[in-house]
């Protein structure tokens, strides 16, 4: 009797991984009008490299992210482009151009990503300080809650002012954090969050606040003090004496 053949299925293993294939969106878009000079700050160097490079290879050398999509201005996107390919990013499967405001230029990302894709980490290409350790616990903890959010805990008194530069209150630093990236999500819950936001004009400055507009609640993951964002020089000099550190303790 002649043998019917069976759609081989996945192993779970396999199946597992599929579910968890998460897109890391870097977002290298920003003007640098508070760095100051012509040369967006992205395109700086920073210990013989630029400093989107360094943000590029943290994820591309992280083993919980599947792929990366940068998204950055109209008019630089075979700068980037080669530089993936100047600094082996395999995993760099598209460049895109963004759009007028930040939440649009996610949105770009997000539209670019692979089919397969179920999770999201979003990035500021201008932090590249961003650690093994903090990519794999919010990816992990977007897993598990669907939302996280990297942030670096106060560590001094917070003033709240009023609206003439007085004091209003004081508040328990214990509960205050600054907020960082990356943040992950959830691909369909950031994207239907995302696009109702848009629709209603919500206008907001990180990609965790969209989810917290809806009420959803976001997991904050502690990633330390050194994930600085490069805004001013003094930042950059900073940040190169942190490389220099995590030199000489290696």
């Amino acid at each position: 009797m002649k043998k019917i053949k069976t759609k081989r299925k996945l192993r779970p293993l396999a199946l597992f991984k599929k579910r968890l294939f998460t897109s890391a969106i870097i977002l290298v878009g920003g003007s640098s009008t508070r760095f100051g000079g012509d040369t967006p700050k992205q395109f700086l160097m920073l210990d013989n490299k630029p400093v989107v490079a360094h943000s590029l290879l943290a994820f591309e050398n992280s083993k919980h992210i599947n792929e990366i999509i940068l998204v950055c201005r109209k008019g630089d996107e075979a700068y980037y482009e080669q530089l993936g390919n100047d600094y082996a990013i395999s995993k760099l499967s598209k460049v895109v151009t963004g759009g007028s405001t930040r939440q649009e230029s996610a949105l770009n990302g997000l539209n670019a990503t692979s089919k397969e894709s179920r999770y999201l980490l979003i990035h500021d290409g201008a932090r590249p300080l961003v650690t093994d350790d903090t990519i794999r616990d919010v990816t992990l903890a977007a897993h598990e809650f669907r939302a996280a959010c990297a942030a670096m805990p106060a560590k001094d008194t917070i003033k709240i002012a009023n609206e003439k530069g007085f004091i209003e209150r004081t508040e328990n630093r214990d509960f205050v954090h600054l907020a960082a990236t990356p943040q992950g999500f959830y691909k369909t819950l950031y994207e239907a969050c995302a696009y109702a936001a848009i629709k209603e004009g919500v206008a907001v400055t990180d990609d965790a606040s969209i989810l917290e507009h809806y009420y959803y609640p976001v997991k904050l993951i502690d990633c330390g003090s050194e994930n600085i964002k490069i805004t001013t020089p003094s930042d950059l000099v900073m940040a190169e004496a942190i490389l220099k550190k995590r030199r000489q303790n290696s």
